[in-house]
């Protein structure tokens, strides 16, 4: 007799079918896993015995083969214990054949038989839904199962209970969706922009950042305010729609920081620059997602850029074009969605005061130079702004001018983004920063004066045509924020001085 048990293997964010085939047979006595199991998956068997053996039941003295379908798919995680349990419980007749059949079935077993948590659940109650079935998953992890919606989640403590529930002794209530959450931002403590005193133009720059999705670079002395802005900036952003805030909470479920609560914020997510690539970018030997998935419709905030390795910021340029990362291993290619905004903080030099005339220093301006150069090239212009953000005199008369509250400033980027909404509406597009092709000639081409005066600026200065393209996007924010429907001569103009540093 063969039981085939239904349970999911994780590619990147998504869950695949594995069929798990439990077989039974006369022979010497043996218990193998076949179907390319990783050690974890190989180690099922120990705790398999172990679960069964804590509840008074022994595995019979025969040949048992447990087979992960498709065979060349890489398995790996402690979640295919419960799989397996259930297939060997069918086969001995302690569970009716096809009692499961219509159950995705997921979970670590305990050696008292205990039922222990997971990582990935959420996705794979998406994709139990999506198939039509039901899950089978610990008790810890109904509460994340449950925000797939609209589907029979049977949330299960032990091996008992779920042996009482399929032979009828003793039946479990399946969880039920009945939890509401405020889908709001409005009673989340925030920072406030009014708390960075003066910085009228870098509170510009981060404006028009939030307002077209654009990847800003802030440089500046010690102490100016690049942090407090940066860490303020998440709270001028528009609020996730419900589709975006299932792809955090999925990749949350992934790297095992779901709470059972949907995380209705947009990540912020601070890496110290002492990281490594496979920290960044993701990768290890299972290829988790690494911080720039993990900021995924959110903002990497990249202080003190030049001290991180430059193999690290040169990762970056891909995933900063394509808004997707693909993690290639021996055995598969794992790809992870990156649609994060940059956001980054430098000094102007190693000691951090260059330019101020109060402070001398011996090695001025070549100190400025080598720690300038210490980023690629090709990484700066893949960033849209660079703005100042100086040194200022707090009991100056502009640092005692009433600030604008973040309240304020996002309601001028809503009301930008809202243009953009319905101008891409027909469109693969969400926001400037994304714009490519026609619909670049279309929408962001200035007027006449416009023009002239960029080509101006481009006769004068070397200019990429990736520089080009972003100074367009950059002013098409800007006469988004004016609520104007061409890009004018003064939208180019000030596009162009965060361009040209």
């Amino acid at each position: 007799m063969i039981a085939y048990i239904n349970t999911i293997a994780l590619q990147g964010i998504h869950a695949t079918n594995v069929n798990v085939q439990v077989h039974i047979a006369n022979g010497i006595p043996a218990f193998n896993i076949v179907g390319l199991p990783d050690k974890t998956v190989a180690e099922s068997k120990e705790r398999v015995r172990a679960a069964l053996n804590s509840i008074n039941l022994s595995l019979p003295p025969k040949r048992i083969t447990v087979n992960l379908s498709p065979a060349d798919l890489q398995k790996e995680g402690s979640h295919y214990d419960l799989a397996i349990a259930m297939g060997l419980l069918i086969v001995i007749g302690t569970i009716p054949m096809g009692s499961v059949d219509h159950y995705v079935i997921i979970g670590e077993l305990a050696l008292d038989g205990g039922i222990m948590p997971v990582s990935g659940t959420l996705p794979t109650a998406i994709y139990a839904k999506k198939e039509g079935k039901g899950l089978i998953c610990p008790k810890e992890n109904g509460l994340e199962a449950i925000w797939a919606k609209g589907i029979s989640i049977l949330a299960i403590k032990n091996l008992t209970e779920l042996i009482g529930h399929f032979s009828a002794h003793e039946l479990i209530a399946p969880l039920i969706c009945n939890r509401k959450q405020d889908l709001s931002n409005d009673k989340i403590t925030t920072y406030n922009m009014k708390d960075v005193k003066g910085q009228a133009v870098a509170k510009r720059a981060i404006e028009i950042a939030a307002a077209g999705g654009h990847n800003i670079l802030m440089v500046g002395p010690p102490g100016t305010g690049k942090s407090m802005l940066a860490k303020r900036f998440i709270d001028i952003l528009p609020n996730l729609s419900d589709s975006e805030i299932m792809d955090v909470n999925v990749i949350s479920s992934i790297t095992k920081s779901f709470n059972g609560t949907l995380n209705i914020r947009r990540p912020f997510r601070e890496p110290h620059h002492s990281c490594s690539i496979a920290a960044m970018v993701g990768g290890g030997k299972t290829a988790k997602p690494g911080e720039i998935s993990m900021a995924h419709n959110g903002v990497l905030f990249l202080d003190e850029l030049p001290e991180f390795p430059r193999a690290v910021l040169d990762s970056l340029r891909q995933p900063l074009e394509d808004k997707s990362v693909t993690i290639a291993r021996a055995n598969a290619h794992v790809t992870y969605p990156t649609n994060f905004q940059l956001i980054a903080a430098m000094n102007p030099c190693r000691c951090g005061y260059l330019g101020d005339a109060k402070r001398s220093c011996g090695r001025v301006p070549k100190c400025g130079i080598d720690y300038k150069n210490k980023i690629s090239g090709p990484l700066l212009d893949r960033i849209d702004i660079h703005v100042e953000v100086p040194n200022i005199n707090i009991l100056s008369y502009n640092a005692k001018d009433k600030c604008e509250s973040t309240e304020i400033i996002k309601n001028r980027v809503l009301a930008a983004r809202e243009i953009q909404t319905q101008r891409y509406a027909n469109l693969n597009f969400k926001s400037n920063a994304e714009i490519s092709g026609n619909a670049l000639e279309e929408f962001a081409f200035p007027d006449t004066a416009g023009m002239n005066l960029l080509e101006h600026v481009l006769k004068a200065n070397h200019i990429s045509i990736r520089s080009y393209t972003r100074i367009l996007k950059v002013a098409r924010t800007i006469a988004d924020l004016a609520n104007s429907k061409q890009v004018k001569k003064n939208h180019i103009a000030e596009a162009l001085i965060y361009r040209l540093k």
